[in-house]
């Protein structure tokens, strides 16, 4: 529960709007919170830079976090990205050149503001930590720290485009909310009688980003640009670097801990794809109390140990029973002086038939084989979890009917696991394009498996993702599935489970056609990251979760939130249908009504793996008064065995009258996917 902070150590006075004009003539939207004496007395300045639209859709967030820092003496700036919100120009896809051109503009405007010391920093959640991230790595001359939350530093194989080689549909689904959010009007409250100008540019310039990332299905250079992992020496100021264990974006703060050479820090709690201190599944922390203590050091030289202790802190989770959603994680907080870890051990553990071996134990060479049907990957949850609808994985026990299952004995006592597990496949396929996907599960006495992590690889990049190449079919090779990272605790008399199987539909795309997968025992093992369980560095004790007073809203129209899976026995055909509703919501400091609702489908009908199809549908409109302004988005994606088919569709209405369409269609052949 987040604790409304009223008295803070500085009144704070807001910008509303405000415009910062970048190299181009560009104009970009920002709103400002900074201490009303900042103009006798500068401050620091903090920048948050994302595409979601101040005026509405992060307002609620923003005015929690943004005043809360600003009481504690910064200047804190929130710019809406180029061709978003009211800022000027069009927004075509994620991580441009021109965007990170033009968040140095605005940090240079910002370092010359009569207000502020010209000391910077940059924080943010998702997009805002990628751009933090990657403009950290350009070096602009004012940027001393950022403080970054769910993201990653490898834009192919570790977000939400091909994990492992492997096609998410989370591409469709955020392709889908892009074409949504990059075609809204801005308000014309701010911008004036320019609005449908802008909006009318924003449309025809639009498409949907899914056909770019489709034309991209191997590593290559439109994925190395932002991509830090290319060259961490390019980062060169502190970074403070936070996750959760249910976001998809978990892997990244271990991999900067062992290869930044800049102070740095690692928190990474149970929490979905939310902020510290609005962290769900809990427990929540008091992250903006933590953000004010690495500002004060690295942007005021505060002397107040905010490097002391553990570089990483983790929240290592306890054995639940499966579940779509939790409103705690039980477990406890564990700290690492560094990563690797001293405290953490890799070990090998062969696997036999059906059983994971003791390490070092000697195992009979046998081939075991696999084909799973679609079924598989049903009850997998979401790439990375919001938390609402409900998106976490269930109940493993169905999803392992159909794949091949290693487990041990019952655990004599409790095994942590903190890190990447990596599972080392002697694999076959019969057919020349195959994938394979493996999770590791809790099972508990009563036999309900709880997934805590998995893997995805395609087998056709099993010499890299940068040249694909087929399969000679039943030919062994051998690859290694590295699993997101973990931290777990096994308890005694519970199993660990390793599942395998031939697909994952529908998180990830399945291959063109049904795969039998060869598995040999003996030569193929799981290697755990296992710590020490006695080891207990002192950690931190986090505050309860602060921020300032959230904006006055009433709810006009009720929430609504489904996640439901289907199947019709007579014509053999399977949906999970997705529901984000948020109904309409009235800010009542300027009359803004904001409706949002979003759809997503994805369907197959028995084994036809060429039947795989997904589809989103959104709705955003805004009213106030006698205005009103709507953008309708619908993105199709199907398949054959040698080419993905997209469509999508576009409808802008002012009132009730439709005033913009637009329609896409394109085909691209699949790249060895």
């Amino acid at each position: 529960m987040l604790h409304e902070v009223d008295s803070l150590p500085h009144d704070v006075a807001v910008d509303e709007h405000v415009w910062i004009t970048v190299s181009d003539g560009t104009r970009l939207a920002a709103k400002i919170w900074r201490p009303v004496d900042s103009g006798r007395t500068p401050v620091p300045g903090l920048l948050e830079y994302i595409p979601y639209r101040k005026r509405d859709l992060t307002a609620i967030r923003d005015s929690i976090h943004h005043p809360y820092l600003a009481g504690h003496g910064y200047a804190c700036v929130r710019v809406d990205i180029r061709g978003t919100g009211e800022s000027e120009g069009v927004l075509t896809d994620e991580y441009l050149e021109q965007e990170q051109r033009d968040a140095e503009d605005v940090l240079a405007w910002l370092a010359e503001q009569p207000w502020c010391t010209g000391e910077l920093g940059m924080f943010g959640i998702s997009w805002g930590a990628f751009a933090a991230l990657q403009v950290a790595a350009r070096r602009p001359p004012n940027l001393r720290a950022i403080a970054i939350s769910s993201f990653t530093d490898d834009r192919y194989a570790d977000d939400f485009h091909y994990m492992g080689g492997c096609m998410l549909s989370d591409n469709l689904a955020e392709s889908g909310t892009m074409l949504a959010y990059s075609t809204l009007p801005p308000d014309p409250a701010l911008v004036g009688e320019r609005w449908r100008e802008m909006w009318r540019e924003r449309v025809d310039a639009s498409g949907p980003w899914m056909e770019t990332w489709l034309h991209h299905q191997r590593r290559d250079r439109y994925w190395a640009h932002a991509s830090v992992k290319e060259n961490y020496a390019d980062v060169r100021c502190p970074v403070l670097a936070t996750s959760g264990w249910a976001d998809g974006y978990s892997n990244a703060v271990v991999r900067l801990l062992t290869n930044l050479d800049v102070p740095r820090k690692g928190l990474i709690g149970p929490w979905s794809h939310k902020y510290p201190h609005l962290g769900v599944p809990g427990p929540a922390i008091g992250y903006l109390q933590e953000l004010v203590r690495w500002w004060d050091h690295w942007l005021k030289g505060a002397d107040n140990g905010v490097l002391d202790g553990p570089m990483l802190v983790t929240w290592m989770q306890d054995s639940v029973p499966p579940s779509t959603s939790y409103h705690e994680r039980p477990g406890r907080w564990v700290g690492e002086p560094g990563w690797p870890s001293p405290h953490v051990r890799n070990v090998e553990f062969p696997l036999a038939r059906h059983r994971i071996a003791g390490e070092g134990d000697e195992v009979r060479v046998e081939r075991l084989t696999v084909q799973s049907p679609l079924s598989v990957g049903r009850f997998a949850g979401k790439w990375a979890s919001y938390n609402a609808p409900p998106d976490l994985p269930y109940d493993q026990r169905e999803e392992d009917g159909g794949s091949l299952v290693f487990e041990t004995e019952p655990l004599e006592q409790d095994v942590e696991i903190l890190g990447a597990p990596t599972v080392t496949l002697d694999i076959a396929a019969d057919r020349p394009v195959a994938m394979v996907a493996v999770r590791l599960s809790d099972v508990l006495p009563d036999g309900k498996a709880t997934r805590v992590t998995y893997g995805l690889f395609n087998l056709t990049h099993r010499d890299g993702h940068e040249n694909p190449r087929p399969l000679t079919p039943g030919r062994r090779c051998r690859v290694n599935v590295d699993c997101n990272a973990m931290a777990q605790r096994f308890l005694a008399g519970h199993r660990i489970r390793l599942s395998v199987s031939s697909s994952y539909w529908p998180l990830a795309w399945p291959p063109p056609e049904p795969v039998q997968l060869s598995v040999w025992t003996g030569s193929s093992s799981v290697t755990l990251p296992i710590r020490k369980a006695e080891v207990e560095e002192p950690v931190p004790r986090f505050g309860e979760p602060e921020g300032a007073t959230p904006l006055r809203t009433r709810r006009a129209r009720p929430t609504r939130y489904g996640w439901t899976v289907s199947r019709d026995m007579v014509g053999y055909e399977a949906k999970l249908d997705i529901v984000k509703d948020s109904g309409t919501l009235v800010f009542e400091d300027h009359g803004l009504e904001v409706t949002r609702s979003a759809y997503e489908r994805y369907v197959s009908v028995a084994d036809d793996f060429e039947t795989v199809s997904g589809m989103t549908e959104w709705t955003i409109g805004f009213a106030r008064g006698d205005w009103e302004a709507t953008t309708v988005t619908h993105q199709e994606l199907s398949c054959t065995r040698t080419e993905f088919r997209l469509h999508a569709r576009l409808d802008a209405y002012e009132g009730t009258k439709r005033i913009m369409s637009r329609n896409w269609e394109s085909v691209v052949p699949r790249d060895c996917v």
